[in-house]
């Protein structure tokens, strides 16, 4: 697993900013539009469970599992900046992740954050 696949966030072309602060230094917010998120559900394949639960007994990253969670993120991601730019948006602030266990049959991740028309200062 090369270092391309265990991260993620946003490429160099993307129309809708996303950042983790109360604002973005070098532009104003003129509009707030409000809440976004984007969510996903996955669960974990037979595979992947019987490795991880061999891998804890030793000790060790458990790499499937690492790759299902940011590939998982990754969606959460993508549908966030969809909506976003869906409801007029081109920046969201303040976006955070929150993962938990889905009825013990899958981990939700999900995206969110305040959608915001930005200029440029």
């Amino acid at each position: 697993m090369g270092i391309d696949e265990y991260g993620g966030g946003q490429g160099p072309q993307s129309d809708v900013l996303v950042v983790t602060t109360n604002d973005a230094p070098g532009y104003r917010v003129q509009r707030v539009i409000g809440e976004v998120f984007g969510l996903t559900v996955r669960s974990r394949h037979l595979g992947s469970q019987i490795g991880a639960g061999l891998k804890s007994m030793i000790g060790g990253e458990l790499k499937g599992l690492t790759k299902t969670l940011v590939e998982t993120r990754n969606q959460a991601m993508e549908r966030l900046v969809e909506q976003a730019r869906v409801r007029g948006a081109n920046g969201v602030l303040m976006m955070r992740f929150d993962v938990t266990e889905a009825a013990d049959v899958g981990t939700e991740v999900c995206a969110y954050g305040t959608a915001v028309v930005l200029v440029k200062e």
